[in-house]
């Protein structure tokens, strides 16, 4: 209590810096669009969301509401041209400088949150005045109050959100690419140096036995035996090459199978435990066949480990891998020990490893891949918290009384001058505070409607997977 009390009055303490920030902001927006002192402009922005996602960050960690923030991807910085100028609109320039600035200036302009963060500024002081009562006496309510509060405006947009993914988009995009080049050359070089060796030397071999066959046909016999050996060890070869780019028993069998048949292959006594009910999808067995592949033969090449421990589970919509192995340990992704490859692949699905790996070992390799299972044996999402519901019922039982008849009809008898009282608490007032109070109960009434409406689908949007959410390919605000 003593603990969200303090926080509660930090809050408002704040009120007095955003004061500040208030007047400083009605002069920088006076400057740049009545005077043209264009330079007030993103110290300005910078200001006002540094001071929001300050706000953020404590609702964060001072509640359980998440406010993600809303900013629109920072512009790339301007390329040269084949001339080596840059180029803004219709004018070059022979810097990058200016075409950066520029683009940072419309970037924020242009921003919803921009404004967003500044209408909030703007109401947060009073909205605050409003819930002191409530900071007073329930210091935790008044801090979920004022956490929802900060979400309406604070939060992401559609269009942020939406350009936040496509840019997500693209860094997957890229990575992927990157692996599968990775991959395409690992596959020519496989095919050079092995597969193709070995068919010059039985075309060459074969072509040595046509020669000696009349002259020296114990020769030739002798070099046809050593061209079905070469032959056999080329199908061998060429297997291998195969359950490289994709192992058969891995779409015959899945998952779990096919990591009991990598453990059989490697060279350490490794132990296999599978919880999966459902098979994953296809590309992301693959992904983590692979990845446990790349795990097993680093520590039996590079850790010196003996044994090896993989354990795969689903958790929900979550699928976790975890190997573990009793090498000297010492695994960094830096070392070129393949870990940049699975982090590779792992990110075509939002997917992390995390590597605990000490001096002396132990290693553990831990990867998770979130929404990675499929939505029928999830699991349900869990009911919403017994005080936000509360909260909703009470809210959408209540709010009809401060907003109409303590609130609007009280306004409407008292700009017509009627004589009856009645309930109308405001009536009863002082007149200086008669008008105060009306707007006040109107307010209030409409923040509960406001408040029933939002909490549900806050919660249901932190809990919504991420193979629920529709992606498109416009912006529409």
């Amino acid at each position: 209590m003593l603990r969200r009390f303090g926080q509660a009055t930090a809050l408002l303490a704040l009120t007095f810096v955003q004061l500040l920030v208030i007047v400083f902001s009605f002069l920088a927006l006076f400057g740049t669009f009545a005077l043209g002192m264009v330079f007030l402009y993103p110290p300005h922005v910078r200001l006002v969301r540094r001071l929001a996602e300050d706000t953020r960050r404590r609702v964060r960690a001072w509640t359980d509401i998440e406010i993600a923030s809303p900013y629109l991807p920072k512009p790339p910085p301007p390329q040269p041209q084949a001339d080596g100028m840059y180029r803004h609109d219709r004018t070059l320039y022979k810097t990058p400088r200016i075409p950066a600035w520029s683009d940072r200036w419309k970037w924020m302009l242009s921003d919803p949150a921009t404004w967003r963060d500044g209408l909030w500024l703007l109401l947060d002081p009073l909205i605050k005045v409003l819930l002191l009562p409530v900071f007073i006496t329930m210091p935790e309510r008044g801090l979920r109050f004022y956490g929802l509060w900060c979400e309406l405006l604070l939060s992401a947009t559609r269009a942020s959100r939406l350009a936040g993914q496509v840019s997500h988009l693209n860094r997957v995009r890229n990575l992927a690419a990157d692996s599968q080049a990775a991959e395409m050359r690992r596959i020519e070089r496989d095919l050079h140096d092995g597969t193709q060796a070995r068919l010059v030397a039985i075309g060459m071999t074969l072509g040595a036995v046509e020669e000696l066959v009349e002259k020296d046909p114990v020769a030739a016999r002798a070099l046809l035996t050593k061209a079905r050996e070469a032959s056999a060890d080329t199908l061998t070869e060429l297997r291998r090459v195969i359950r490289g780019i994709h192992p058969p028993v891995l779409a015959e069998r899945g998952l779990a199978d096919a990591v009991r048949a990598l453990a059989l292959d490697s060279a350490l006594r490794v132990t296999v435990e599978v919880d999966l009910p459902h098979r994953p999808e296809a590309p992301v067995e693959a992904a983590i066949y692979f990845a446990v592949s790349e795990l097993l033969s680093n520590a039996a090449r590079h850790g010196d480990a003996r044994s090896a421990t993989v354990d795969i589970r689903g958790d929900g919509p979550y699928l976790r891998v975890t190997v573990t192995d009793d090498g000297m340990g010492g695994a960094e992704p830096g070392k070129g020990s393949g870990l940049l490859g699975i982090e590779r692949r792992l990110a075509a699905f939002d997917g992390v490893l995390a590597i605990n790996s000490p001096p002396g070992g132990p290693t553990t390799v831990h990867m998770e891949l979130p929404h990675a299972l499929p939505e029928h044996w999830a699991g349900s999402l869990p009911k919403m918290p017994r005080w936000k519901a509360v909260t909703v019922a009470v809210c959408w039982g209540l709010a009809w009384c401060p907003l109409f008849p303590q609130g609007l009809v009280a306004g409407v008898f008292k700009i017509v001058g009627a004589d009856e009282k009645s309930w109308f608490l405001a009536l009863y007032l002082p007149g200086p505070w008669q008008w105060p109070f009306i707007v006040g109960m109107i307010t209030l009434g409409i923040a509960m409607y406001v408040l029933a409406t939002l909490i549900p689908g806050q919660y249901a949007r932190q809990n919504r997977p991420a193979w629920a959410t529709p992606l498109s390919t416009g912006c529409d605000r």
